[in-house]
């Protein structure tokens, strides 16, 4: 009897040590449960928030097409916002014109390079202190066909020899981190043209009235560096209505080849938007593409 007794305190042992565990892992599931229930609402309520404010940029750009043909730092839509606060946290934003920056689509058209999109981009090299090879680099990776621009230049026969071997894209790029595939191009490099170049989905204009002096000297021919930072000067006081205004400013003789590849208004902006809620920090950007009076989102992502 007392083995039996013994038999069964251990069985009673027994159970209650798995009974314990059990409730243990059902306490830490349920734990596991609710914390993903909490990310879900915050996401949830992240994405609702970045909706509304591409619906309100949509809303503003709207407004603004329809009062004037021109785009520049001084119109309301160019404002930050303040932060506003919401439930559990809040949210702010910016409306970031995306056509005084250098498209690097430009270098090839209909998958055919560009000689003087890739002398242009080769300009504004040179001004960051950069390699002017890799626009050759570039255009490769981009065009359709499968010979090396020049010694500086890549197609597959360089990059199926690497550690890792791959192929070029032979397409438009769709964000600047692919620049890190192209041969010439790292991390450093692609922080020194940040606030230089952007990448559209399409060949655009330059707005006169956003550009920097790097990239105006880069994209009007024959414009030194020293004297687009006067129009850049200027231009704070008396922004630019119109390409003419913009020509008159010009040295005789200066800029008539790039009249086609300027403007003074844009169709590509940025929506730059930071919500603080209860669990985390998200981001929203989404890329509008505003053709007529309404703008249409191109491409949105929320972390």
């Amino acid at each position: 009897m007392r083995n039996q007794r013994g038999v069964a305190l251990v069985t009673v042992l027994l159970i209650v040590a798995m009974a314990t565990t059990v409730m243990a892992f059902m306490a830490q599931q349920q734990a596991f449960w609710q914390r993903e229930m909490i990310n879900g609402r915050d996401r949830a309520q992240a994405f609702y928030i970045a909706q509304a404010g591409v619906d309100w940029a949509r809303a503003v750009l709207a407004d603004d097409k329809a009062n004037n043909s021109y785009d520049t730092p001084r119109e309301m839509w160019a404002m930050r916002l303040p932060a506003i606060p919401v439930e559990g946290g809040e949210i702010q934003g910016v409306l970031v014109d995306q056509q005084g920056l250098f498209n690097l689509n430009n270098l090839v058209t209909n998958g055919t390079t560009s000689a003087l999109d890739v002398a242009r981009c080769q300009r504004l090299l040179a001004t960051l202190g950069l390699p002017q090879e890799l626009a050759y680099a570039l255009a490769d990776w981009m065009d359709r066909d499968n010979t090396p621009a020049s010694a500086g230049g890549a197609e597959d026969g360089y990059y199926l020899n690497q550690s890792k071997p791959y192929r070029v894209a032979n397409l438009p790029l769709y964000e600047l981190s692919e620049l890190l595939w192209v041969r010439g191009f790292d991390a450093q490099t692609i922080q020194r043209l940040q606030g230089y170049v952007t990448v559209l989905p399409q060949r655009s204009q330059i707005n006169v009235n956003f550009a920097t002096a790097e990239v105006l000297s880069a994209v009007v021919d024959g414009l030194t560096l020293q004297h687009a930072r006067q129009l850049v000067t200027q231009r704070k006081e008396m922004p630019f209505k119109t390409v003419a205004e913009f020509m008159q400013q010009l040295p005789s003789g200066i800029g008539e080849s790039s009249r086609g590849e300027i403007s003074v208004s844009s169709e590509f902006f940025l929506v730059d938007g930071h919500a603080t809620l209860e669990q985390g920090e998200y981001v929203a950007q989404a890329l509008l593409y505003r053709q007529g009076i309404w703008a249409t989102v191109v491409r949105q992502s929320v972390q």
